[in-house]
Order: structure tokens, then C-alpha cells, then sequence
């Protein structure tokens, strides 16, 4: 805080004119300046951090200038980054340099033309360029309303531009913009906005901005035609921004302006369900041609809608859907689609399948949209119409429908990337503002460890998109929580941020519980920011006490066996603990003491995904030693990382890599029966959905889903993500996945698809369907399940069947206590019927769901005054009858 401060104080004092003071640093003087012409540097490698303040690599003695436009101005040595700042620790060794005369005026007009360090005194040393960021949040960063706003029957419209020289905002009756007209934007200092109003009857027309501004990459100024950032409509295909006003009752649909979304106040009563909205319906016969694959169909009596019903009925809470915010990747009109044809007389291992795909991958209707276009407005494509604000009714339709249902409706957001930067097609906001929304590395160069080029959230005014959509997707779409796509790239405190404005709508005047929103991301941590590089992550272990969850990987990688995104034949037939490890040994793995060793070490981290990953909570561990989860090992890091059991988002499958159904094809041995087979994957649902903490389950989880192996169906088409909700078909052997992500397993995968043994039918789906119901009526019905406080699971939550001596593939959870309500749960994941010597078993039953359940193992479920009998591979669940 004292730096920062400190930093403050010598950027105001320079805008002043105004001599600084507290520098230890001694300058170095300039010699004489070079007479060079300015040529266009290579990289950027110096960072101008505030007016007055540049870090830039040189030798100790040597001396730099900063070449501006025809100004070249000496530098003074002023220490270190780390001496003054505190916000840029992957800079804190870099020497830091001061403009003696760096006047707010001077500074903001250097920023909208070339500039440059040239080092003196260097033999062969070239120029090197500047990133810009830290001194555009000093000079401009701001929280003035931006976007298209209709204000007593005028339209305000603002655009952050601060190094553009001239803003024209241009408009269109014709969405394609063919023909438009101009008008004049006037530019405000201060905040670096160029604003504009025009009056209500330019209602529905479209619009855009023609920026003219200088772009480093091509060391010259152009003119860039650009759609507004923060537009909450569009013509099709994201060409220009439509002037639309949310407020309008004809953008909703019947009965919104008196919908109110009351959320679950307990974070762990909330159990989430990931769709993709064209995997709902895309494949559906009962639903209306027009309303297939998009938001339409979530509104009728269809087999998506029934099926969800009953989730909700049994306990299911939240339908979490992919990005629905405007993306990069489906042509928006229908008639621009292709689609594959029919494929369906193929063989099942067939490479044509995916041949035929392959063609049109790119200009079909499918793809999983992690590529974000527009943040303020729904993907067109899954409406009736693009041309027009269809989108926004539907969608909010979409959200009602769901509440009729009894669910919420969680929104995936992806704020760590953008589908491209500089000038190309899909970039939006580096034509706008060249050099600031996104994460540059060493060289000036975009950084793209998120797969695309990567946004930086940590810049104020590109963390302002971030909270300002989100504000919006709540107050304006009511929708009931929010997932991060790898939140890890984010500033702890910006996800914090987005919590606390949240928290401020309220039920009464916006029609949501702000404070009840839930939140959750991936909290991986890797890439440039990793390991806090460049600020506090929004990481599982930084993210621990706030409330917010993370996806629980110990849990997942315990359950599936092997890594997360294993590929090769050895790593994707690595077992675990629901996948038949040392029970069921494949043709890659045994049952010799080795196997027996990592049976009981998998089944420890499973029982601390059961206690939610609780730091602190501690059970006798394999080797008879009692530890805390924190000093248990995964991967290097804690096993135990969460604080609340709200913040463990429990999984077994997502929609990146196999299905769980695919996993356990590939790990499960080929013999296995069809009936074994829906038992391990119910072992692998009865995990999650009983672990304390918050269940996720992928879509059509509960249905066997299978992806035909495929192990990243982003860009792969209805084809292969298809689901079939009314439980006939199963869909196995839809073709050879694509090579890309698939190759080093092709030829294994080419027997397996051919193999009927792993064609489930409606019989074994039915049964994996009615298991997932029985599960989540009983978590329902059991607040044991279901833990408010990581004291309440240390206190409350034990397990039998530990340490050495114990029986592989055996877990026994007692939860409650002496005098009060008591569960039993028995995860017998073994193959054979397993008696348990218990001395209190007379005072358990079995469950009453699990009683009238039609499994026929259940059935078998014994119990006597000393013992209880558990079948193979049955979770078995007793209440204290007494």
C-alpha cells in the first residue's frame, strides 16, 4: 500500500509540472542524442508504468532516451521497478527511468503516435518499443458509463479510445453497414471517452465507430472500423452493434418484468448440470425445426425438457450452459450453415465420419463458443432470428422456462481470451485501443497460454468489461450464477470484485438475489501468470475463504484414473478407484501389490473429495499414520485447498476430454458387461453427487453419454456431441474422431468402436438415468449431505476402512453424530459382495429411495444385528433406523 501510494503521489506531481521527490536513484546523464531517423522496433520490451515512469532493460552505466513522435526526450535512472511498485513483480528488477517533464498533456499526445526507447552508448543495440497499459489505467482509467445508453428519449453513446486521434460514430438501417452515415464524437481528456448523442428515433438502426489511431505492429495510422465492446445487440454475424434498450418491453417476453429469481441462499444445496445449448435439442425430432439447437426449444414439451424435469424434481438445481454470449466461431444465418448430411449407414469406426465433419467444421452450426466475440450479448446463431433482438427474448424466455422447471441458470463466461488480437478479423478491442486489453509477454508480443490471444483482466478498463457484462447477464437475463473459463488467468481481487457488485442487486429491484449468485471457475494455474507471477491468482489455493468454488481435480483424477487429458494407450487405461483399479484389472494393469498400493493411496484422495477437500480435515491415511488433508500429497500441492465446502466443485466428467462413459471404455476391461458397466459409471455419479461440496455432473452423465472417444469435441459437430434425452439411443460408434486431438489412440479406438460389447441400450441407460434420480432425492432429502461449514464436516464426517489392513476398493463414510441423525454410505467398489462387521448395523436400514429402487443388487442389500452385506460395485446408503 505504501508503494502504491508513494506511486501516486509522483504521478500526480508530474501532471503538476511539478518537481518529484524520494528517489534514491542518481540519473545517468545523456551524452548527446542520436540523430538515427526512428525506425519501427522489432519488440517492446520497455514498459511505461505511469507518466513520469518508464521500465526499460539496459546495463548499469548506460544511459536511454524515449524517442516520441519528432521529440526525443533524455531519461533518468530512478532505481528499480520493485523499488517504487508493488503491482508488477515480474518487472521488480527492471532499472525504472524518469521524464523530468512528463505533463498530463504532453504524455497523452506522445500515446497516440509511435514511441520508443533508443539506448545510448550500446554498441549495436536497437530500439526497443513500449507497452502501454499501466500508463493508460494512469492516465484514463475510469468507471464512466460506456456503451449505447437510451436516457430520456436520447441515446448516449461513449467509447473508451483514449490514443485514437479521431472517432467517427458511424450508423445504418442496413445490419451489414453498406450504407451509413457519420457523426461527429467528441473526446474527453480526462477519460480518454469519445461521446456522441443522437435522439430515439435512430432506435433499432445499427451502428459502429470508424477509429483512427496508430498501430504499432504496422508503425502507421489508420482507420479501423470497429463494433462497439460494449453493444448488447447485434446484426448477424457480430458486423455492427444494434441500438436497442433492454429496458424495452418488447424485448421481453411475457411475464418478465414480474419474473424474480430467488436463489438457494446455501451454496451446497446447488447441484449444476453443464449443457451446451445445441447438444439440448440439436438431435430432438419433438422439437420444431426452427427451434433445434437453440434457445427456443428449452421453452416446449420435448424430451430435453422432460428429462430435466425430473432431475429437478429429484434435486437438480442449476443448468450450467456453455458460452452463450456472443462468439467468433458459427455463422450466425442459417442459410450460411453446413452440415454434414446423414452419416448414419457409415460403419462405427469409420474415418469418413469425421472426414465429412472435418470439411465443414468451420462454417457449420456447432462449436462450444469458448471463443468470445461480444461480452454484453447473446450468440445469435441459437436464435430464430440473428437479424434482429429475437436473441435477447429468447434468451430470456430461455431463463423463465428453466425456472419453470425449478432451475437456475448458470452462465460460462470467458474473460481470459479473445479469439484474436492486432488487426485481424475477429480482433475488436486491440483496434480500438492497440497495445492495452491484452496480456503481452517479454517482447510485446500477445500471449496466448490460454489457446487464444489472452486478455488482461489486471488492466482496469479491460476488468471493467469483465464486471460491467456480468452485472449486466444478472440484472438484464436474471440468471442465477456464473462459471469462469480458466479463472486462474484472472486477479483474485477482480473475481472479488465481481462478488461484491453483485451483491448489490438485490430481489426487489432487480429481480435477483445478487448476494445468493454463485460463483466458480477452473482454478488452474499455469501460463505466464503462474505461481503469481504478475499478480494474486484467482487459483484454487488463493481462492480458498471466499466463497468462491473451484473444480475439484483431486476428486476427478481419484475416480477417472490417470491424468485429466491422458491420451496415449497406457496413460487413458490408467484405472482408478470408480474405473475398476486393482478390482478390475485391464489388459494394461494387474493386481499385484503395486497395484493394491495405488488402489489404497487413490481411495485416500477420494475420501477427502467425500470430507470436500477440507484443509485441516485429517483421517489415517494408507500407512496407518493420521494426517491432515493439507499434508497430503497431490501433485506437489495440498490435497486439502478449500476452507468452505461450498468452494469444492465436485466432477467426474465436463465437457473437455472423454465422457466419464468413454473413460471407463477405455479403462474398464473390454469384457465387462453392459450391466457392470452402467454399475462403475453410477460408482463414479455416487461420488460426486454425495461428496460434500457442490455436485457437477457433464450432460448426459446420467445417460451413459458417450462421445465415440473423443477426447475435444469443441469443433466436432451435433455429430458426435449428440444425446439422445428420451434414453433409446445410446449412440456409441458414431465414427473415428478427429486426428487432431485423437491420433496416438486412433488404431485402439478403431477396435473399440467396432465392438457392440460398449453399445449400451435403453435398458442400461434407463437404469444409469433412474441411479442419478435416486442419488440427488437422497442428497436432497439428507442435510448431512449437504454441510454448511468445513467444521461441520471435521466434526461430523468419519471413515471406517482405513489405513493399511483395510479392503481395496472399500469406502465407509459415517456421517452425523451420537444422539443425532446418522448416515452410513458404503462405496463397495470392488467385484465382489462384501460382509462388513459393524457392531451398531442393527440400528441402520436402508435408505427408503434406495428401497424402492428397481436395481436389483439393491435388493440384495443385507443386514443383520453385527454386519451388512454390500453387492459388488453398489453404493449403498443407511439411515439410523432407531
Amino acid at each position: 500500500m505504501v508503494k502504491t501510494m508513494r506511486v501516486a503521489r509522483l504521478a500526480s506531481a508530474a501532471f503538476l509540472g511539478i518537481a518529484t521527490i524520494g528517489c534514491t536513484a542518481t540519473a545517468t546523464p545523456i551524452d548527446a542524442p542520436l540523430s538515427a531517423p526512428m525506425v519501427q522496433p522489432a519488440d517492446a520490451r520497455a514498459h511505461w508504468l505511469a507518466p513520469d515512469l518508464i521500465a526499460a532493460p539496459t546495463s548499469q552505466g548506460h544511459s536511454i532516451q524515449l524517442v516520441a513522435g519528432n521529440d526525443i526526450v533524455p531519461l533518468q535512472r530512478a532505481g528499480t521497478v520493485g523499488d517504487t511498485f508493488d503491482e508488477f513483480p515480474h518487472l521488480a528488477d527492471m532499472p525504472l527511468w524518469r521524464i523530468e517533464d512528463a505533463s498530463r498533456e504532453r504524455v497523452a499526445e506522445w500515446l497516440k503516435g509511435p514511441v520508443m526507447i533508443e539506448h545510448f552508448g550500446l554498441v549495436g543495440d536497437i530500439p526497443t518499443g513500449l507497452q502501454i497499459g499501466p500508463v493508460l489505467d494512469a492516465l484514463y482509467a475510469n468507471d464512466e458509463p460506456l456503451g449505447a445508453r437510451l436516457i430520456d428519449n436520447e441515446w448516449h453513446i461513449a467509447l473508451w479510445a483514449p490514443t485514437a486521434r479521431s472517432v467517427r460514430l458511424v450508423t445504418s438501417m442496413d445490419g451489414d453497414m453498406r450504407s451509413s452515415s457519420g457523426h461527429a464524437m467528441a473526446f474527453d481528456a480526462a477519460t480518454g471517452i469519445w461521446s456522441a448523442r443522437l435522439d430515439d428515433s435512430y432506435t433499432d438502426l445499427f451502428y459502429g465507430f470508424d477509429v483512427e489511431v496508430y498501430v504499432p505492429a504496422l508503425g502507421e495510422v489508420v482507420t479501423n472500423r470497429v463494433t462497439d465492446p460494449y453493444a448488447v445487440n447485434f446484426s448477424p454475424d457480430s458486423v455492427a452493434g444494434q441500438l436497442v434498450d433492454l429496458a424495452n418491453p418488447r424485448l421481453m417476453p411475457t411475464g418478465w418484468g414480474a419474473f424474480r429469481r430467488d436463489l438457494p441462499e446455501h451454496p451446497e444445496d446447488r447441484v449444476i448440470y453443464e449443457l451446451h445449448v445445441r447438444d439440448f435439442s440439436a438431435s430432438d425430432p419433438e422439437v420444431p425445426d426452427m427451434l433445434r439447437g437453440g434457445y427456443g426449444a428449452f421453452a416446449g414439451d420435448n424430451a430435453g425438457t422432460r428429462h430435466l424435469a425430473r432431475l429437478a424434481e429429484a434435486g437438480l438445481s442449476d443448468v450450467h450452459l456453455l458460452p452463450t454470449n456472443d462468439c467468433a466461431s458459427i455463422p450466425e444465418k442459417k442459410e450460411d450453415q453446413r452440415e454434414p448430411g446423414d452419416l448414419t449407414d457409415l460403419p462405427a469406426n469409420s474415418e469418413a465420419q469425421q472426414a465429412h465433419i472435418g470439411e465443414i467444421a468451420d462454417r457449420d452450426s456447432f462449436n462450444w463458443c469458448y471463443d468470445p466475440l461480444h461480452y454484453f450479448a447473446p450468440e445469435g446463431s441459437y436464435a430464430t432470428n440473428p437479424d434482429g433482438p429475437a436473441r435477447i427474448r429468447e434468451f430470456r424466455n430461455m431463463v423463465m422456462s428453466l425456472d419453470r422447471l425449478g432451475l437456475g441458470t448458470v452462465l460460462d463466461v470467458v474473460f481470459n481470451h479473445a479469439p484474436a488480437s492486432g488487426q485481424a478479423d475477429k480482433s475488436v478491442l486491440d483496434k480500438i485501443v492497440p497495445g492495452y486489453y491484452h496480456r503481452l509477454d517479454e517482447t510485446g508480443a500477445v500471449t496466448n497460454s490460454t489457446c487464444c490471444s489472452n486478455l488482461a483482466t489486471e488492466r482496469h478498463m479491460m476488468e471493467r468489461i469483465l464486471i460491467d457484462a456480468m452485472i449486466v447477464w444478472a440484472r438484464d437475463y436474471k440468471v442465477s450464477g456464473f462459471r469462469f473459463d480458466l479463472m486462474g488467468h484472472h486477479e483474485r481481487e477482480s473475481i472479488l470484485k465481481v462478488r461484491d457488485r453483485l451483491a448489490e442487486l438485490t430481489l426487489e429491484e432487480h429481480g435477483v438475489d445478487g448476494k445468493d449468485l454463485l460463483i466458480y471457475g477452473e482454478g488452474w494455474n499455469f501460463g505466464e501468470v503462474a505461481n503469481d507471477a504478475r499478480f494474486v491468482q484467482a487459483t484454487q489455493a488463493n481462492m480458498a475463504g471466499t466463497g468462491i468454488g473451484t473444480f475439484n481435480d483431486r476428486m476427478r483424477d481419484a475416480v477417472r484414473g490417470g491424468a485429466y487429458n491422458s491420451k496415449a494407450e497406457q496413460a487413458v487405461r490408467t484405472q482408478g478407484f470408480a474405473s475398476g483399479l486393482y478390482a478390475a484389472p485391464n489388459r494394461m494393469t494387474s493386481a499385484d501389490p503395486a497395484a493394491r498400493a495405488e488402489a489404497l493411496r487413490l481411495a485416500d484422495h477420494v475420501r477427502a473429495g467425500l470430507a470436500g477437500s477440507i484443509a485441516g480435515f485429517a483421517f489415517a491415511n494408507a500407512d496407518g499414520v493420521i494426517r491432515s488433508l493439507d499434508d497430503m500429497d497431490y501433485n506437489g500441492a495440498p490435497l486439502g485447498y478449500v476452507r468452505d465446502p461450498q468452494e469444492a466443485i465436485n466432477y467426474a466428467a465436463a465437457h473437455d476430454n472423454p465422457t466419464l462413459f468413454d473413460s471407463n471404455a477405455w479403462k474398464l476391461p473390454l469384457e465387462t458387461s453392459k450391466e457392470e458397466r452402467v454399475r462403475w459409471q453410477n460408482m463414479g455419479n455416487s461420488l460426486v453427487i454425495l461428496a460434500q461440496g457442490i455436485p457437477f455432473i457433464h450432460a448426459g452423465q446420467e445417460l451413459l453419454r458417450t462421445k465415440s472417444l473423443d477426447h475435444n469435441s469443441y469443433n466436432s459437430g451435433d455429430w458426435f456431441n449428440r444425446i439422445d434425452f428420451s434414453g433409446r439411443e445410446h449412440w456409441w460408434g458414431r465414427g473415428l474422431a478427429h486426428r487432431a486431438d485423437n491420433e496416438v489412440d486412433w488404431p485402439i479406438a478403431r477396435q473399440m468402436l467396432a465392438d457392440e460389447r460398449l453399445a449400451m441400450g435403453p435398458e442400461q441407460i434407463a437404469r444409469a438415468a433412474a441411479h442419478m434420480e435416486e442419488l440427488l432425492a437422497i442428497r436432497n432429502q439428507e442435510p448431512l449431505f449437504r454441510m454448511r461449514t468445513g467444521t461441520g464436516v471435521k466434526e461430523l464426517l468419519r471413515f471406517d476402512n482405513t489405513g493399511p489392513d483395510q479392503v481395496p476398493g472399500l469406502i465407509v463414510m459415517r456421517l452425523g453424530s451420537e444422539g443425532d441423525e446418522q448416515v452410513i454410505v458404503v462405496f463397495n467398489a470392488t467385484r465382489e459382495r462384501i460382509t462388513l462387521p459393524m457392531a451398531d448395523a442393527r440400528r441402520f436400514a436402508l435408505h427408503p429411495v434406495q428401497a424402492a429402487s428397481d436395481d436389483p443388487m439393491l435388493g440384495t442389500v443385507a443386514i443383520d444385528a453385527e454386519s451388512i452385506e454390500v453387492p459388488a460395485v453398489t453404493t449403498a446408503i443407511f439411515l439410523r433406523a432407531d
